[in-house]
């Protein structure tokens, strides 16, 4: 039986699969948020200034760069559930430990707990997604992870903000780690669906090419550092919208702040609706190059138009969420670029070193933007996020090269 007409494998499997590592996944996301909501909070009782919070979020991004990428041979060697487990009660016992910090040291410690805690999941979450789900169903489980991310985002400062005004901060990071552990719960209370035990007729394809030279043998894969530059890439773009995009915005078209809260919310909710379009798109793999370059490049037409072009303030959101809507159409096939780059027995570590670009572009990113803010340059952060947003587009089509070009020619 074809498993590309007829799957084998019951949709309701797949639908758990899917739904536990996407809850998961959200909650990485959201805590990966967990200070920069209550940045006033912070700088007001502990006394320090934006650039010493800004690297809480250096070091937390640092450090799950290295545990992403170790972690993809911890997946490989003893599966992904037991480091789904750990890295969900790390990043519970961080939440815990941020609202006990009684100094700007334990704030940095807890940055690094945080970190190893948000490290493990890009390996977990594509090893049970490649192979718990079959291959026709894997466009629609790449959107939901992807939305789930993108949810987690927009859910950090809309849940932590009002509890901050209501009971303070320390309150805020309490009912974060309360949440951790209440999905830590839900992956405990089914466990079954997150073991790597299927049939061979659910497997996905394995990709065209080899592996060998043992455990580090998918390092010589040229698509595999194709696709690290790209999500690299991508964490540049990500962390200029999440950190700055907003003031870069106000200065630029005098938008009230009210309006300009509302606008990252915006884009990460048009981002989530993308995915869900993005997801159909990606059913079909030949064309995922295609997909991840159009989409980027109506993205850029954005940026510049929120750099330079004559906007008023109340159109701001609209292009926001138009940003946001054609990053989240490419989200689903730019994670399909990496699959169809993973040999079978090394996804894992495939995605752990690739993921790993994600975390050194958004540890890097903000130091670049910010000193452009601080040069009152905000045109140039829209530029910059522009011409990262093209060099993605020819990344993707390098992937697509250097995925057809035997490794053995790679290597000569």
């Amino acid at each position: 039986m074809s498993t590309s007409t007829s799957p084998a494998w019951p949709a309701r499997q797949d639908a758990a699969v899917i739904g536990l590592v996407s809850t998961a996944h959200c909650i990485s996301h959201f805590s990966q948020l967990l200070l920069a909501p209550l940045f006033p909070w912070l700088k007001t009782e502990f006394g320090v200034s934006y650039t010493e919070l800004g690297l809480l979020m250096t070091i937390f991004f640092a450090v799950s760069c290295g545990v992403q990428a170790l972690s993809g041979f911890i997946v490989d060697r003893f599966g992904p559930r037991p480091v789904l487990f750990g890295g969900m009660a790390l990043l519970a016992a961080a939440a815990f430990g941020f609202a006990s910090s009684t100094s700007y040291a334990m704030l940095a410690v807890f940055s690094v707990i945080a970190g190893v805690g948000n490290g493990v999941f890009h390996p977990v979450d594509y090893s049970l997604l490649n192979r718990r789900v079959h291959s026709t169903r894997l466009g629609h489980a790449y959107s939901a992870h992807g939305i789930s991310g993108s949810l987690g985002w927009a859910a950090a400062p809309a849940l932590l903000v009002p509890i901050a005004v209501l009971s303070g901060w320390r309150s805020a990071l309490v009912v974060a780690g309360l949440l951790a552990l209440l999905v830590l719960g839900m992956l405990l209370a089914f466990r079954r669906h997150l073991t790597l035990e299927m049939t061979s007729a659910a497997r996905p394809a394995a990709a065209a090419v080899p592996v060998g030279g043992g455990s580090f043998g998918f390092l010589a894969i040229p698509a595999v550092w194709m696709c690290f530059w790209f999500f690299l890439l991508s964490a540049i773009v990500l962390s200029g919208m999440q950190a700055f995009s907003t003031q870069a915005a106000s200065q630029l078209h005098a938008v009230p702040t009210q309006l300009a809260a509302m606008c990252l919310t915006v884009y990460m909710l048009g981002s989530a609706s993308g995915m869900v379009v993005g997801g159909f798109l990606a059913s079909n793999p030949d064309r995922c190059e295609r997909v991840v370059g159009f989409a980027f490049s109506i993205a850029a037409l954005f940026a510049l138009a929120l750099g330079f072009a004559p906007v008023a303030a109340l159109l701001v959101p609209v292009l926001f969420a138009g940003m946001g809507i054609a990053m989240g159409i490419a989200s689903p096939s730019r994670d399909l670029l990496v699959k169809r780059s993973s040999p079978e027995n090394a996804t894992g570590r495939v995605y752990g070193v690739v993921y790993s670009g994600l975390d050194i572009g958004q540890a890097l990113a903000p130091l670049a933007f910010g000193r452009l803010m601080d040069m009152h340059r905000p045109q140039d952060v829209w530029l910059g996020i522009a011409i990262v947003q093209a060099l993605m587009i020819v990344s993707a089509f390098n992937i697509q090269r250097v995925r057809r070009t035997p490794l053995s020619a790679a290597a000569a």
